[in-house]
């Protein structure tokens, strides 16, 4: 059986999802939430996330997305940022251009004073 509705693919990857197409995803996931892998109950606050998040090379298009409680998708977020600072910092490195945060220093030179003769 073909698809009746056309996947619905954002133009840019600050498009919100619209409504029509959160319920498309909480309906094709049985609503379950991907993450907790169980049934988001009436009331609980849910988002649509994308599996592959979009600081990661995701998509920001219907099959990409996935109903998950919102406590779970702050945890989730928080991953993917950890994971993209990560990787930025290994590829810099590699490319002789990351400054690290903390310079090994030296230990100080001895005064004139503290020299003994």
């Amino acid at each position: 059986m073909s698809r009746a509705v056309p996947e619905w693919i954002g133009k840019t990857d600050d498009t919100p999802v619209p409504p029509r197409v959160q319920r498309r995803v909480y309906d094709a996931h049985g609503g379950v939430c991907y993450l907790a892998d169980r049934k988001i109950m009436p009331g609980e606050e849910w988002d649509t996330d994308h599996k592959i998040a979009l600081c990661n090379g995701g998509e920001n298009r219907e099959s990409n997305l996935a109903p998950v409680l919102r406590v779970k998708h702050r945890e989730k977020t928080a991953r993917d940022v950890a994971e993209k600072a990560k990787v930025e910092r290994i590829r810099q490195k590699h490319l002789g251009i990351y400054k690290s945060a903390h310079p090994m220093r030296s230990r100080p030179f001895p005064k004139r004073s503290e020299i003994q003769p």
